[in-house]
């Protein structure tokens, strides 16, 4: 019988209060559900898990396709699980080992712990115990010395953070400038405990110059007596009790209020700042920017850093958002930068000082894009300083809790759109796929002639393809749009054959006598190209999307843009190109390579239009005069690396380079050349790789990528601890 049910129990936890199991379940058809076996006390919740979505892409996993046990305390030593539809089920059973704390056993795990990971680990939980108490220590001991190892997240976050002695040298140490940064914090019917541990997380800071202010318009008791009970414990503490509730940006222009700080920061009233948070704010507004000499760099006006989520309890951190530095695209895809966010006083005065209630739900997106239209200097901290609540009502648990945020934040890009005079359509983000997303449709302003120079080789079954595709599938006007095959060292008559046929059909076929170098061919056809936008792409890809050229040429159109590309496939359905990572395997390596096609990516950045350091030519569109002012291609680099080298060039002449996921194709990658197995290849290539060095390596990141990922493989996951460097 076909297998219709998937599942997996992710993880079972055994806590003094209780046993915690989480995993997921769908099925091909139907719908899916999980239940304990024994008459247990316990309750469970269905939760969303995009990660599975995007593993099992193609199949019908549903939105909360996961789900979370808690169990009451239980001698109970296997549960059994049932997974069902219909009348069909599938049982599991799992071992329940309940912890006994004991010095001996606490000392076996101690030492197993320290073999497996290192002396931080250890002093983490001596933190903890510090924290929480040794009994709680003593039990997150165990989990880990039983887990077998840390979980890479954990693992990460353990060794990422900082000791008890940094704690207390941050504590201790003076920076030349020192700000006062508010923290403006809408207080609405926040849960007790919720509420105090945001306050605590706040006091806990080891950069003492902030305020903290508050405005409740809460419409339940409670959160008063505690705002009250900690403004009287220390006096940076501030709060107003509003007379009624003014919605999210009323009471957050009421917390604005009372801010007197050179710097604003964001935070929300259930959610948590990791101690050193404030601490590597100000250490980043002490640094010079790139290519600066410190006593000639201005301070950043905005300033962002990357984030996790935290469970209820307040104990588990999961779901990392490493971003990339500032992505103007991305941004106007996503609110990628969300929390945590400091803006200088001066540029809030400047943009308006307030938060604007026809935005409520996206009052933070448009307070944002507004900062980022203005801001001269904008910068990233990698590193995970904040904290983002998980629980039934929130956004961070589910986005769609709220759905009014969705519509919300449509209409505060389409004014960002406006301030800055750009025409286009405002749409749901990967065929609304992913919730507060969005996709701008551009109008064409600049809708110049395209010459497509397509290099080739024999192999004109592909060739026809790929000319037989732009013609059935171009949306793009007829008239602007000029083809230029560059024939290069052909022997098969056939192929001469299929370029009398395109000849007659208006194909301008070139024929370069030379041997083969990709980066001379293709510059010596575009200095004949007639076309105001340059279009490099190879004659082993067939178009997918019909309007893929407008796709391209309107990024391509904007001034500041350079090189733009889109999303490549292999023939299986998998992904072959979605932008380029520089230091991927020493070099560079394609972005979420070899993930399914309906894949979301991290973070979305599979779906959606974002800023990247790279693109591969295979498909790559660019305005003729960017193309020359950078000179082309480099000759030298025949074969490899040309793309990237030439992608970097134009991003350090001031353009960014775009990826766009909704210009797509088939590419049936590099047919023409073969494998590069011979010893004159593999020696030729090594030839290149130099040159590419000799330029470039000195790149120790890329920009649009995170030192916290793996340069190891194109998947955006989690870089090992202890290896690769932090900015």
């Amino acid at each position: 019988m076909e297998q219709q049910i998937f599942f997996s129990l992710d993880s079972v936890e055994a806590r003094p209060t209780g046993t915690h199991i989480s995993g997921w379940v769908f099925a091909r058809s139907g719908e899916a559900s999980v239940r304990i076996a024994e008459e247990l006390p316990h309750t469970l919740r269905r939760v969303p898990r995009p990660d599975v979505a995007a593993a099992y892409a193609g199949l019908p996993v549903p939105e909360e396709a996961g789900f979370e046990i808690d169990l009451e305390p239980t001698e109970v030593r296997v549960l059994h699980f049932i997974f069902a539809v219909g009348s069909y089920e599938v049982k599991a059973a799992k071992a329940l080992r309940p912890y006994r704390l004991s010095p001996r056993r606490l000392v076996s795990a101690g030492r197993r712990l320290w073999k497996r990971s290192s002396s931080r680990t250890a002093l983490q939980m001596l933190r903890l115990a510090r924290r929480c108490g040794l009994r709680t220590a003593g039990h997150r001991l165990m989990e880990l010395a039983r887990a077998g190892e840390t979980g890479a997240y954990q693992a990460q976050m353990l060794h990422g953070r900082p000791l008890p002695a940094q704690l207390r040298a941050q504590r201790q140490h003076r920076f030349a400038y020192e700000p006062l940064i508010s923290l403006i914090v809408p207080v609405f019917n926040t849960p007790s405990r919720f509420l105090r541990e945001m306050l605590d997380s706040v006091l806990a800071q080891t950069y003492a110059r902030w305020e903290l202010c508050l405005a409740d318009g809460s419409t339940e008791p409670g959160a008063e007596k505690i705002l009250a009970e900690y403004a009287a414990r220390d006096d940076r503490i501030k709060y107003v009790r509003l007379e009624g509730n003014r919605g999210i940006s009323g009471n957050s222009n009421a917390a604005l209020a009372l801010a007197e700080g050179d710097y604003i920061a964001l935070f929300d009233h259930d959610d948590l700042l990791a101690e050193e948070a404030l601490y590597e704010c100000v250490r980043a507004l002490n640094a010079p920017a790139s290519g600066q000499d410190a006593d000639g760099a201005l301070p950043p006006d905005m300033l962002y850093t990357d984030e996790d989520k935290v469970d209820e309890s307040g104990t588990r951190f999961f779901d990392p958002h490493y971003k990339p530095d500032f992505s103007p695209d991305y941004l106007r895809s996503l609110n990628y930068i969300c929390h945590l966010t400091l803006i200088g006083a001066p540029l809030l005065k400047e943009i308006g000082r307030e938060f604007r209630g026809e935005f409520d739900g996206a009052q933070d997106y448009d307070l944002i894009l507004r900062a980022s239209e203005r801001a001269a200097r904008i910068e990233h901290i990698p590193k995970v300083l904040y904290h983002w609540r998980m629980h039934g009502a929130s956004t961070a648990a589910d986005p769609r809790s709220k759905g009014y945020t969705h519509e919300a934040g449509r209409r505060a890009l389409e004014a960002h759109l406006a301030r800055l005079g750009r025409a286009g359509t405002v749409r749901d983000g990967a065929g609304g796929r992913v919730p507060n997303a969005y996709k701008t449709d551009y109008a064409l302003f600049r809708e110049g002639a395209v010459s497509v120079i397509i290099p080739s080789c024999d192999h004109a079954a592909d060739l026809r393809k790929c000319l037989a595709s732009i013609r059935e599938k171009t949306s793009y006007p007829a008239d602007k749009l000029e083809i230029i095959v560059a024939e290069n060292n052909s022997r098969q008559p056939e192929t001469f054959a299929c370029y009398e046929d395109l000849e007659r059909q208006g194909v301008w076929v070139l024929r370069w006598p030379g041997a083969f170098n990709y980066s001379a061919i293709n510059n010596w056809a575009a200095r004949q190209a007639r076309g105001e936008y340059l279009l490099f792409l190879n004659n082993d890809i067939e178009i997918i999307s019909p309007d893929w050229l407008e796709q391209l040429v309107m990024y391509a159109q904007f001034p500041e843009n350079g090189a733009v590309g889109g999303k490549l496939y292999y023939p299986d359905g998998t992904v072959q190109h979605a932008g380029v990572i520089i230091g991927i395997g020493g070099v560079a390596g394609h972005a979420h390579k070899y993930f399914p096609r309906e894949a979301y990516g991290y973070f979305s950045r599979l779906v959606l239009a974002q800023n990247v350091s790279a693109v591969t030519a295979a498909m790559l569109l660019i305005r003729r005069e960017v193309f020359e002012a950078v000179s082309g291609f480099d000759e030298r680099l025949a074969v490899a690396f040309n793309d990237v080298d030439f992608c970097l060039r134009v991003r350090d002449a001031g353009y960014r380079n775009i990826f766009n996921p909704e210009a797509e194709a088939w590419h049936y990658e590099s047919k023409s050349r073969g494998k590069e197995y011979s010893r004159e290849k593999l020696a030729r290539f090594e030839g290149e790789r130099k040159v590419f060095y000799d330029r470039w390596g000195g790149y120790a990141r890329d920009p649009y990528y995170n030192v916290n990922l793996t340069l190891e493989r194109e998947d955006f996951s989690l870089r090992e601890p202890g290896r690769g460097s932090e900015k």
